[in-house]
């Protein structure tokens, strides 16, 4: 039986065989905010499931609203009091170390969202456009392929609001674009850079004429991908990020023991016979 993809913030569709995608989906306002409890909910509960649907084999992200994301909602997020003047701080709270803890605890719920898709075992596809502040990128760099329209601008906005990014910025963006000179100054300084910089130091692969033909784009490579045998696609991106974050010779050891179970698979028997017959493989559900 499928999955129920239904949700208040997220708008799922299947628009061909495989290929899920999720739209940022706020139809009330005209902007995409984070922050709120609904969408961390939701974003962990839609990738939790991509994660055990054998019907899901790439997922493309993408927002519905003018832009793609308006970053932190301060006023729904329990750190700012809405009533108080410029200079108080939090809200108050009878006791700093409790404090500490449920704020803690907040934050390392929160970074589950984006963990959640960055371990899915399907390739994820972001197409960005239009501005994309703090949280938007947060997203972006969890994400396995990113590619945004030449009107996309981008800021990691934590340090105008007296923040240090906390959802996954600080720890992926220097992965990404392989520039960590370029990262830092970009974090320090909150400044807005451009889609042709974000190309050029590597925070998308692809910047397409409009944010039509973004999620066209990602739409076609994510159906390429749900043609490949699942199971070579999923080793792939477990190996990809286990390789990413341990040595050489761990990454080779990891992949050995990975393949030792792989190389049994029918899917490797299958790919050989569609290529000498010059037909299209057709692969199984994981």
């Amino acid at each position: 039986m499928p999955l129920d993809y239904t949700y208040e913030v997220l708008r799922c569709t299947f628009p061909t065989e495989g290929v899920l995608h999720v739209e940022l989906n706020r139809p009330k306002g005209v902007y995409t905010s984070f922050n709120n409890h609904t969408f961390w909910r939701e974003y962990k509960d839609c990738f939790d499931k991509v994660a055990e649907d054998g019907d899901v084999r790439a997922v493309v992200v993408s927002s519905n609203a003018r832009i793609f994301t308006a970053g932190l909602d301060l006023s729904s997020s329990g750190l700012v009091d809405p009533k108080a003047s410029p200079g108080a701080g939090p809200v108050a709270k009878p006791d700093a170390g409790r404090r500490a803890f449920h704020i803690r605890r907040e934050v390392l719920k929160t970074q589950e969202s984006f963990n959640a898709m960055e371990s899915c075992d399907k390739p994820v596809i972001v197409a960005a456009h239009g501005k994309v502040v703090g949280g938007g990128i947060d997203l972006m760099t969890a994400a396995d392929m990113r590619y945004c329209s030449e009107d996309a601008t981008f800021t990691i906005k934590e340090v105008d609001v007296g923040l240090a990014a906390d959802v996954g910025t600080l720890q992926r963006l220097q992965h990404a674009v392989g520039n960590p000179s370029f990262a830092r100054e970009v974090v320090y300084t909150a400044r807005w850079f451009t889609a042709a910089e974000a190309l050029q130091h590597g925070l998308v692969s692809k910047v397409l004429p409009t944010k039509e033909d973004a999620v066209r784009e990602a739409l076609k490579v994510a159906a390429e991908i749900a043609s490949k045998s699942p199971l070579a696609v999923t080793g792939s991106k477990n190996i990809l990020n286990y390789s990413r974050d341990h040595s050489v010779a761990d990454g080779l050891n990891y992949v050995a023991v990975w393949n030792a179970a792989a190389l049994q698979s029918s899917d490797v028997a299958t790919a050989a016979m569609a290529s000498l017959k010059k037909q299209v493989a057709k692969f199984p559900k994981l």
